[in-house]
């Protein structure tokens, strides 16, 4: 698979051909690849992951749709300006301090919804979401960098559903909160104000696990390879090595997957919100959480557990298995929001006519999010061993899933009418349905490419 040119000293991407045996280093837990995981998959909890439990609520659990969608419009467009400055912040600081300034901005973002919530004030709400935006695009660019560059070539498919589990566990313990707290208020309107204090309270944490991580020249990896992450690279080269990456097959093939997957997420947060009471919506909040764990480590052990040995065969199965539930999954979502658009629904579960299918097919949606997800950072994470490289990779990609996200935030909060936005999320996936299968061919053409320079140095020895 292409790859941007190697910085100068690195003979190959996250191999140090100077590295002592394994033998010779003492093995740390915390410096582990395992540790690393957790530890971004914490601050996946605590930020993204809470994020993401408020808007399950629908639209930040708020009675105005239209506040937030803007609000989120904002945020994403902030965000996207971050994530491609990803590289060079990292460049400075590093990872751990990047990792731990983009946690920052979550808190203020649920305070602004607390206080819109308390007094109306829509100015904070405004503000929380540009400090988020600022924050989290050094977040998102350096997590996923982390979640795909630190580990082990044959351990990345279940770290990587660990890394995107804990993000999810931070939806489903938010959910669990709100449900508990609204489950008796089955009209629709605004969650209660506790709900928002614990939000807070949670997402502070984050700033505080990312100073846990180990540098890349820290971590031990189980066989002895050691990660190439330099830092100290003029401006100019750093420009270079993202153009060239830019422009290369790999990437080109993931922007419309990335697009995808950006642009519908704007949709499920307004479609729980305008149809469903409150306590429908935690319970929202919780289950959607569920089923995209599910989701997610289904995707990874299909393509880790040798359920059989050929990895190209794990990658094709696993290919066909999300493309046939996302696109059932998406003409469901037509079909039943064709029929909420004329017969205009209050649903809660106490009424299982409109309930079932109506809350089926929010699952069914986090289900293929979930493996999506999972997929096409697996694919990422094959690109390349070095995070170094991986944070050029995932800066470029996460950038363009962020503008996908402000600008379907940004239709949303016109307001768009949901039919169409639902149809425009069925024709974006077969848009990049045939791409995400030529990029999966890239990926099994990188398994041929790895073996036969593993045939090739064995026959060597």
């Amino acid at each position: 698979m292409e790859k941007a040119e190697t910085v100068a000293g690195a003979e190959k991407p996250g191999v140090n051909v100077n590295a002592p045996p394994s033998t010779a280093v003492r093995r740390v837990f915390f410096r582990s690849t395992l540790f690393q995981i957790l530890v971004v998959g914490g601050c996946a909890f605590t930020a993204p992951g809470i994020w993401g439990a408020m808007n399950g609520l629908g639209v930040g659990g708020t009675e105005d749709p239209n506040l937030i969608n803007a609000a989120n419009a904002l945020l994403y467009a902030f965000m996207t300006v971050t994530c491609f400055s990803g590289p060079w912040v990292t460049n400075l600081i590093g990872f751990r301090w990047t990792l731990a300034i983009g946690s920052l901005g979550y808190p203020l973002y649920a305070a602004g919804l607390h206080v819109n919530n308390h007094s109306e004030a829509i100015w904070f709400v405004y503000f929380g979401a540009v400090a988020c935006g600022i924050s989290a695009g050094f977040f998102w660019s350096v997590e996923g960098a982390i979640a795909t560059g630190y580990p082990e070539a044959h351990k990345r498919g279940c770290y990587l559903a660990t890394w995107l589990t804990f993000r999810d566990l931070g939806m489903l313990v938010g959910g669990a909160i709100s449900l508990a707290l609204n489950h008796k208020t089955g009209q629709k309107g605004q969650v209660g104000y506790s709900t928002y204090q614990a939000f807070i309270a949670i997402q502070c944490l984050g700033f505080f696990l990312a100073l846990l991580l180990s540098t890349p020249e820290q971590v031990q990896r189980d066989d002895g390879t050691r990660i190439d992450a330099p830092r100290g690279l003029h401006w100019r080269v750093q420009a270079k090595e993202v153009w060239q990456l830019a422009r290369s097959r790999s990437i080109l093939l993931l922007v419309p997957l990335f697009w995808y997957f950006g642009w519908i997420q704007a949709y499920p947060g307004t479609y729980l919100e305008t149809y469903f009471t409150i306590r429908s919506r935690g319970l929202g909040s919780f289950m959607s959480a569920v089923v995209m764990v599910l989701g997610t480590w289904i995707g990874g052990s299909l393509v880790d557990l040798p359920w059989t040995r050929n990895r190209k065969t794990r990658a094709i199965t696993t290919y066909i298995l999300v493309a046939t539930i996302n696109s059932a999954t998406w003409i469901w979502s037509v079909i039943i929001q064709n029929d909420f658009r004329h017969t205009k629904p209050v649903v809660d579960w106490s009424d299982q006519s409109t309930f079932g299918p109506g809350f089926g097919v929010y699952m069914f949606q986090y289900v293929s999010l979930g493996m999506v997800e999972n997929y096409i950072y697996w694919c990422i994470s094959n690109l390349s061993d070095s995070p170094g490289q991986q944070i050029r990779y995932t800066s470029l990609l996460r950038g363009i899933e962020t503008a996908a996200v402000a600008v379907g935030f940004g239709v949303q909060a016109v307001p768009t009418a949901l039919i169409a936005t639902a149809s425009i999320n069925l024709a974006l996936w077969f848009i990049a349905l045939p791409f995400s299968y030529f990029a999966t061919l890239q990926v099994v053409h990188q398994f041929d490419k790895t073996e036969a320079e593993a045939n090739q140095t064995m026959r060597g020895n």
